[in-house]
């Protein structure tokens, strides 16, 4: 997400100390700069002799590129996030800040797990599940638009904001699931990165090989490089995503017959489907976003100078409108895009009877019409860009959750000697989610499987957030308006009903 302008006193970026700011939940209490010298503030410093033995100062905690600019300026927090009155006092181009950062998140957003659940249902069921992208862009838009009010408001993480709404027990347990969610899928991105890097050496190294490097790789971008630096190395390789929209327009499928897929709802009352639907919602309407997003939220008024909690209360129309805007147009990508993919392997395989998709090499097949020879390399580029961008944000957005339940510091902005708890958590879902890849299941299957188990962990964790944001006495007059609660209500509604029908199937001697 792109910062605000909102910085507390007219100091572009500078705390109290003059000291410019950087993205960071450094301290528990809200306020970016720890007290120098002080007693350590992680509990693995604390409970042992390693690394540091006191706070440092600001300028020593964070890694050196903690806030890059897009252009790798070094020194000053990142662009600001551009407010309507800027765009009508600077001209159409000023709509080029509001859009560009929306259009490549919503590209990355079709992480591998959406590339091969999407491949997967567009493969077996053709134009079944045409309509769902486009019955899930309004809920998605809105659950993540209440995720960033709810921050901008609080001016807290997610994990905080409902921590202090509702009972530990219940709020941990649904963090805790989140955490496992993350790491399965985590994992399942991983072996699909490796497998994209076999598939560009026409599987002379073997997929299994590439797994630990993958995941030593993704270790070391995240111990040492912020997440601002990865997203710049590797957003650019999503965009292979749009070969599936030129594909489509190539493979000329029936218009009607897609007009129809689109706008009226298929279902079928069959396990399979209702896996699939599952899946298909878990991988759109992903848990891991909501904490994401809250956190990027906070994380950009931290860089714009907003370092206390007090400092980062309330949000101005304004404010919310250039998130609201952001938010939607990353969406609206998302949604075209995994339009295109159920588009264009229903047309290309299912048409011809491949109906189900086991491997990495057969989806890909699905570019053949635009792509031909090149279809393997495209797709692989799709699966290792993806990858490496989301893998990152599902195991940082686990460990923000964490820190935040049990009221940690720590971020991706901060040295790892100085929060090796943090760290920690994110290493441990890396490790795991690697050593998943060695019990022998297809990574296009595993990232179908993660995608179910997100459809079941995200219900609860809805229900939880729209009943934080339709709360008045802690959103005030910042709850969102009538039709987006109803559109939040209506996610968390549908994705239970989801679940718990796929439940039943499991129930011995049940039938639907």
């Amino acid at each position: 997400m792109g910062q605000r302008n909102r910085v507390p006193n007219g100091r572009k970026g500078r705390g109290k100390s003059g000291h410019l700011e950087a993205p960071g939940g450094l301290t528990e209490s809200g306020n970016l700069q720890p007290d120098k010298g002080g007693p350590v503030k992680d509990p693995i410093l604390q409970a042992s002799s390693l690394g540091a033995d006191k706070e440092p100062g600001l300028d020593e905690l964070l890694k050196g590129d903690a806030f890059s600019d897009i252009d790798g300026t070094i020194g000053k927090p990142g662009p600001g996030r551009t407010s309507k009155e800027d765009i009508r006092s600077r001209g159409p181009l000023a709509w080029l800040e509001v859009l560009g950062p929306g259009l490549i998140t919503g590209a990355s957003d079709d992480d591998p797990s959406g590339i091969g659940t999407y491949s997967q249902v567009g493969s077996q069921f053709g134009f079944g599940m045409l309509w769902l992208p486009l019955f899930t862009l309004p809920l998605m838009a809105a659950v993540q638009e209440l995720c960033a009010r709810i921050a901008l408001h609080t001016g807290v993480g997610l994990g905080i904001a409902l921590r202090r709404k509702f009972p530990s027990w219940l709020v941990g347990a649904a963090i805790a699931a989140l955490f496992v969610a993350n790491t399965l899928n985590a994992g399942a991105d991983i072996g699909a990165v490796a497998t994209g890097g076999s598939m560009l050496t026409h599987s002379r190294i073997s997929e299994i090989v590439l797994v630990i490097p993958v995941g030593l790789l993704i270790v070391g971008l995240q111990l040492f490089v912020s997440y601002q630096r990865i997203f710049l190395i590797f957003k650019w390789l999503t965009l292979a995503l749009f070969a599936y929209v030129i594909t489509g327009l190539i493979a000329h499928p029936d218009a009607i017959t897609v007009l129809k897929a689109t706008l009226i709802p298929h279902f079928e009352l069959s396990k399979p489907f209702i896996v699939g639907l599952v899946a298909v919602l878990g991988t759109t309407i992903s848990p891991y976003l909501f904490f994401w997003q809250a956190s990027a939220e906070v994380d950009a008024m931290r860089s714009a100078g907003l370092t206390t909690e007090a400092s980062r209360r309330g949000v101005k129309r304004s404010e919310m409108q250039a998130a609201r805007a952001d938010i939607l147009v990353g969406m609206i990508f998302s949604n075209f895009v995994a339009f295109f993919i159920i588009l264009v392997t229903a047309a290309v395989l299912h048409a011809h009877g491949k109906t189900g998709v086991q491997s990495a090499a057969q989806a890909a097949t699905a570019l053949a019409p635009f792509l031909g020879s090149f279809s393997t390399i495209v797709f692989a580029v799709g699966l290792i860009g993806t990858g490496l961008l989301a893998i990152p944000i599902l195991t940082a957005s686990a460990a923000y959750a964490v820190k935040e339940f049990f009221g940690l510091g720590g971020a991706l902005a901060i040295k790892p000697i100085y929060r090796p708890t943090f760290y920690a958590i994110m290493v441990i879902s890396v490790g795991v989610g690697t050593a998943m890849n060695f019990l022998g299941i297809d990574p296009i299957r595993a990232l179908f499987y993660v995608a179910v188990i997100n459809g079941l962990v995200a219900p609860p964790l809805l229900f939880l957030i729209a009943l934080l944001g339709s709360d008045k006495s802690v959103m005030k007059d910042k709850t969102s308006g009538p039709f987006s609660l109803v559109l939040v209500w209506v996610a968390a509604g549908v994705m239970t009903l989801a679940a718990l029908t796929l439940l039943t199937t499991l129930i011995p001697g049940l039938r639907l």
